[in-house]
């Protein structure tokens, strides 16, 4: 599941329950490489530490859903500049 750029995750969202630490590490690897494409580097991107249930990752203790809406966005205009229409 990931999040839609046009309505974001929440941090209290019930699903970011369900995201393990590999699962956020693996989201900020693909987080590194699409953003890379768009001039956006975040050398010490990595986990955190786990918070009443949820992923925090280095970026000033973002939660994990921070990443998701990054990515949501980054997708989306990745496959706009490459021509891929969206499927909604």
């Amino acid at each position: 599941m990931t999040a839609d750029h046009r309505c974001p995750t929440g941090p209290a969202d019930p699903v970011m329950r369900t995201y393990t630490e590999p699962e956020v590490a693996s989201l900020l690897a693909e987080l590194h490489e699409r953003g890379r494409k768009f001039g956006l580097l975040w050398p010490a991107l990595a986990t955190d530490r786990v918070v009443d249930g949820r992923v925090l990752v280095r970026f000033g203790a973002a939660p994990a859903s921070t990443v998701l809406n990054l990515l949501a966005i980054l997708r989306h205009y990745g496959y706009e500049k490459a021509g891929v229409p969206c499927d909604s």
